[in-house]
């Protein structure tokens, strides 16, 4: 084993010379269930002029709510080919993926074919470059940039011999605490998820405090919070359903229950002027984001003092490139930093693992069970290394990321 990872090793090294020329760039939809599903399926949203249905003056026009795809999740995967050597990338792409698919096929294939797939980093400018005086710089277009530049990073682990983390300059650990989403149909159902989480080794949870009556959210915030005193946090996630004044008052309610480990997206993320506030009145821990796509929107976020944590997502914000430079500019501000991993399959997640053990201020990841579900380890040849409560950086070259391509036909969305 040992002589054939020389061996690998000093033909990469031999063969630097020579340009590891990009020859296929491919990208496909895939979708769980795979069945056939109408555009409304795919695409539904709440009700022309639904409510937040909370009290009073809480009770108003709902424009915090996102589509929904109904029961299924889809993503976009890049294939890319360079010499002999394949390497895979993922888009996060869970509303019209296909806008993904033609972005990576139609915009960013044609400006690297032919290029040297070893320049990760001059190719993500060229990519970026393509339309940026045109005003795009996020949304679908950094969604795709990501998927490309994945398959960059995994190309040249696999043409180096070294796991990713290796080329982001080496691992400050082994592994990366992750923690665990949970709901509950009552508040004894959402304490006792609580408690059985803690009970299998995680020592964070996270729970949506959303619209409704406030009342009834902070009644299972503190059902939770006594479920996990003393073993371990409480995250909660509001997906931008508050003013600032409400946020106020609710987080001054969150300082005094203790044991909350953050508060995220408590406001709209167009309201960046109002979280510096809200961050400066509060003890609790503010995160926001996910919603944003590149290094310039957080370099603000970071200037103006407006969260004490940060969540990218890998797979929404250019990719390992441009994540590795927020991670950076959150550290020379003192902001840690959280990977974002919704929904997706295994190069999304390991790339985000790398990056948490490759960084000095990420703290913990999302995703404690995502390898379980029907995009994860099923489709891949071998497993990642997934515990309750922590996932272990692989040490395959690249992403250690190889699927069994039978069972990834099945969720090949027609």
């Amino acid at each position: 084993m040992l002589r054939r990872q020389f061996l690998s090793s000093f033909a990469a090294f031999a063969a630097t010379g020579s340009p590891l020329k990009i020859t296929r760039v491919e990208a496909f939809v895939i979708r769980t269930p795979n069945r056939p599903a109408t555009e409304a399926e795919l695409m539904a949203m709440y009700p022309q002029g639904a409510l937040t249905g909370g009290a009073g003056l809480f009770n108003r026009l709902d424009h915090a709510s996102p589509s929904r795809s109904g029961p299924f999740a889809q993503a976009v995967l890049v294939k890319m080919t360079a010499g002999d050597i394949v390497g895979w990338g993922e888009c996060h792409a869970p509303a019209a993926p296909k806008v993904h698919k033609t972005i990576v096929s139609d915009m960013l294939a044609p400006v690297i074919m032919g290029l040297d797939a070893r320049d990760v980093e001059a190719l993500w400018d060229r990519m970026y470059s393509t339309q940026r005086l045109r005003g795009y710089s996020t949304g679908f277009y950094t969604e795709a940039i990501a998927g490309v530049d994945l398959a960059l990073w995994d190309i040249l682990g696999k043409y180096t011999g070294q796991p990713l983390y290796r080329l982001l300059g080496g691992k400050y650990r082994d592994r990366i605490p992750t923690y665990l989403g949970i709901g509950g149909a009552s508040i004894q159902a959402l304490k006792e998820n609580a408690a059985k989480a803690m009970e299998q080794g995680f020592a964070a949870v996270k729970m949506g405090l959303g619209k409704g009556a406030g009342t009834r959210d902070m009644a299972r915030v503190a059902a939770v919070v006594e479920a996990v005193k003393g073993k371990g946090q409480l995250l909660l996630d509001s997906l931008g359903a508050f003013k600032l004044h409400e946020a106020i008052t609710l987080g001054r309610e969150l300082d005094r229950m203790g044991s909350i480990g953050w508060w995220e997206d408590a406001l709209m993320p167009e309201d960046t002027i109002s979280y510096p506030k809200l961050a400066d009145a509060l003890d609790t821990a503010i995160v926001a984001g996910e919603t944003l796509s590149n290094r310039f929107q957080f370099r603000d976020l970071f200037l103006n003092k407006s969260v004490d944590i940060v969540n990218p997502d890998i797979c929404r914000a250019g990719g390992i490139t441009e994540c590795r430079k927020i991670a950076i500019l959150a550290d020379a501000h003192s902001v840690l930093w959280s990977p974002h991993v919704s929904m997706g399959t295994a190069p999304y997640m390991s790339a985000s693992i790398h990056m948490a053990v490759a960084t000095p201020n990420c703290v913990i990841m999302e995703g404690g069970n995502k390898h379980e579900g029907p995009m994860g380890n099923v489709l891949l040849k071998q497993p990642l290394d997934y515990h309750a409560g922590y996932a272990m950086v692989s040490e395959r070259p690249g992403l250690g990321v190889e699927f069994d391509e039978e069972q990834l036909k099945r969720i090949v969305a027609g």
